[in-house]
């Protein structure tokens, strides 16, 4: 996130009406990248139904989206149980008669070795990081998209070759990349599309999250980065985007990395530090910094 003045709108790179007369719905929109995408999609002229367990915090980014001259609404949701889920996709097309895209975006995990990883703690990782976003994705296709057509995005992660400290959720997530490919299959006589982005090190709220004993590990990351810094909410949302415009219209079944090539980086063959990090990107106009980047 830069120091420079912001704009009162979202800045994409895509044209302003790229989405007009299309409705996203975008999971985890409360906060961090479901927050930031939603912003960009209104701003881009779709109609973005919010889905969060806070309906607090749902009104909220949709009261910003409002302000930017967007259209938003809040659907409180759990996604790990499955008659919420089913309740509020049927809720989003009475509102807006239509559903074109979804972002599978919400998640959570802690930290834990995997020993100290309880059943109970694991398959609620599971469950909100696999199982709630198959479920999500399923509503969305036989309650619409399997009659009209649409593209989903879900929202995976840098597990790459393992996930120390949090097995649960490389383990969810790496299943969540197979149910794409999946579904992409068995979804495309429907025309609908089905990718992934796995973000890497995003300076996300998200972040904040954590335990204060891995601050310092979040704020070395960047010094291990091949780029020589972490990435943006912005530059997250702006790989969903592509990935379910029309633009994309041929691809189907891919995992798009966000993550500044950090999965290359070998132990064997170690690079020297990144002294000249690569320019960002940063169009969301209420990004903030994590607290624990100094935010």
């Amino acid at each position: 996130m830069t120091d420079a003045p912001r704009p009162s709108v979202y800045s994409s790179v895509f044209k302003p009406d790229l989405f007009a007369g299309r409705v996203a719905v975008v999971t985890g929109g409360g906060s961090g990248i479901g927050r930031c995408t939603a912003h960009e999609l209104a701003a881009l002229g779709a109609k973005v139904a919010l889905i969060g367990r806070k309906q607090s915090k749902l009104d909220q980014v949709a009261a910003e989206i409002a302000e930017a001259g967007g259209e938003a609404a809040g659907f409180a949701c759990d996604i790990r149980e499955e008659a919420q889920v089913a309740a509020a996709v049927t809720s989003v097309l009475a509102r807006y008669r239509r559903i074109d895209h979804l972002v599978n975006n919400a998640g959570g995990q802690f930290a834990a070795p995997l020993e100290n990883i309880s059943q109970k703690g694991w398959e609620t990782v599971v469950r909100t990081n696999l199982t709630g976003g198959f479920v999500m994705a399923r509503e969305c296709y036989t309650q619409w998209m399997k009659a009209n057509g649409g593209s989903i995005v879900n929202i995976v992660a840098d597990m790459w070759m393992g996930m120390p400290t949090m097995g649960h959720s490389g383990a969810a997530r790496a299943g969540m990349v197979n149910f794409t490919e999946t579904a992409a299959l068995e979804w495309s006589r429907s025309n609908v599309r089905v990718n992934a982005v796995a973000p890497g090190w995003i300076a996300s709220s998200g972040m904040d999250q954590y335990p204060p004993e891995m601050g310092e590990r979040i704020r070395g990351l960047k010094n291990i980065a091949p780029l020589g810094r972490m990435g943006t909410e912005s530059e997250t949302a702006a790989a969903i985007v592509f990935l379910l415009s029309d633009g994309a219209a041929y691809i189907s079944g891919s995992t798009l990395r966000v993550d500044g090539a950090a999965p290359n980086a070998k132990i064997s063959r170690p690079m020297p530090p990144n002294t000249n990090p690569a320019p960002e990107f940063d169009g969301f106009h209420l990004a903030v910094k994590p607290k624990v980047l100094g935010g």
